[in-house]
This record gives C-alpha cells, sequence and structure tokens, in this order.
C-alpha cells in the first residue's frame, strides 16, 4: 500500500500490523482503534487523521 491514497478512508478496527504504508495520504482518515504495530508509517501523511486507541507498538511481555 506505498503511496496510496487512504485519505477519509475509514480504517477504525483495521488490522494494518506490519503493512508498508509508506508514503502512504492518511490525511483525516479513521485510523482509531486499529492495529499498526510494526506498520511502515515513513513518509506517510497523517495530518487530522483520528488515533484515538490505536495500537502503534508491539507490546511486550515482561514476564521472565
Amino acid at each position: 500500500m506505498t503511496d496510496a491514497d487512504l485519505s477519509r478512508a475509514n480504517l477504525s478496527e483495521a488490522g494494518l500490523a506490519g503493512v508498508d504504508l509508506s508514503n502512504a495520504d492518511l490525511t483525516g482518515a479513521d485510523l482509531s482503534k486499529a492495529n499498526l504495530s510494526k506498520a511502515n508509517l515513513s513518509g506517510a501523511v497523517l495530518t487530522g487523521a483520528k488515533l484515538d486507541g490505536a495500537r502503534l507498538f508491539r507490546r511486550r511481555s515482561w514476564s521472565r
């Protein structure tokens, strides 16, 4: 999805872990509660995007 135009897209609760979104236009997109862990967002435009509750990092297990 490199260079994709996803402006104003409804991606709420989407499973986007590990997806290459580099240089994507996510202007005004709804990414609330989306899983973006390990997604490549380099160069992506996130102006006005909703990120409420989005997972941006992979959770670490603290148990030994």
